[in-house]
């Protein structure tokens, strides 16, 4: 143990310097921010519902929380139930045993609903399809109004596939 405490005297402390602070996120992921609000006037409560995916969007809708992105700063939230969401955002080629849930969430959700489909899986089926196991896209099974291709698709797009539904919906009802 004496050895190990005179290795680590010698050493030091070795870590990387702490991070810079930056003043503020990129101006695109603002103006993206500024837009939803400016369009909703209020805050926009997101279910997400994985269908049957891989998890590669999931670690991109997640990074959408952290202090870069700034999602809950900017009024847009992530909610546990269907019956608080304004949007769905749904992610993976929906499984044959996902089907009923998601038809569900849908119903669920208070109108007027929107629906995001996340990633190659959730717009096209990916390279699953369809199959005994797999009903293929989301559109499949739910209306869609926006997709985000990409897999996965980066945090800005599920951005800019958000407020596309925004605005789809604002121009829906004048």
């Amino acid at each position: 143990m004496w050895q190990l405490l005179r290795q680590i005297a010698r050493t030091g402390i070795v870590t990387e310097p702490a991070p810079q602070p930056f003043d503020r996120a990129d101006p695109a992921v603002q103006r993206i921010h500024d837009d939803i609000l400016a369009i909703l006037g209020q805050a926009l409560a997101i279910r997400q519902v994985d269908a049957g995916s891989c998890n590669g969007c999931e670690l991109e809708i997640h990074a959408l929380n952290n202090p870069y992105y700034n999602l809950e700063g900017q009024g847009i939230r992530f909610v546990a139930s269907p019956r608080h969401a304004d949007l769905l955002l749904v992610t993976g080629p929906v499984s044959r045993h996902m089907e009923e849930a998601l038809r569900r969430t849908w119903e669920a959700t208070p109108e007027p609903r929107l629906v995001v489909a996340v990633g190659d899986c959730g717009c096209t089926g990916g390279i699953f399809g369809e199959s005994y196991a797999s009903c293929g896209r989301v559109a499949n099974v739910i209306p869609v109004d926006v997709s985000v291709p990409g897999c996965p698709p980066p945090p800005i797009e599920l951005l800019r596939g958000i407020l596309g539904a925004v605005r789809r919906d604002r121009r829906a009802r004048g």
